[in-house]
């Protein structure tokens, strides 16, 4: 089992989870970050930290998808350790649903 990155962080990116991961699982995007399954030892400590509440054991049903994704862009992404303030609209867009076509492939920063 491993930790999952939902739609629910699109546009959101908050970074308490990746300040708390012991194994540094997190890869960052444009705007969203995702958890590496390989890497994730499946600790939970993550999930409770994020604020949108978009981090999710993947054995919860209807998130192959988002697994998936996670996989797929993990491979390509920069790691990412340290806490960093969210993305400018966070608060407005967290909650909202259909961010799925907001998603960027495109890579984050990083450390």
């Amino acid at each position: 089992m491993a930790y999952v990155v939902t739609e629910n962080c699109i546009l959101c990116k908050y970074t308490d989870c990746v300040a708390v991961c012991p194994v540094d699982c997190f890869y960052e995007g444009e705007n969203m970050l995702v958890i590496h399954p390989d890497e994730c030892i499946d600790c939970g400590v993550c999930e409770p930290e994020c604020p949108a509440e978009a981090i999710k054991p993947d054995t919860e049903p209807g998130l192959e998808k988002w697994l998936s994704l996670n996989a797929e862009y993990a491979k390509t992404w920069p790691n990412i350790t340290l806490k960093r303030d969210a993305l400018p609209d966070a608060k407005e867009w967290d909650g909202k649903p259909g961010k799925e076509d907001k998603f960027s492939a495109e890579p984050g920063t990083g450390d």
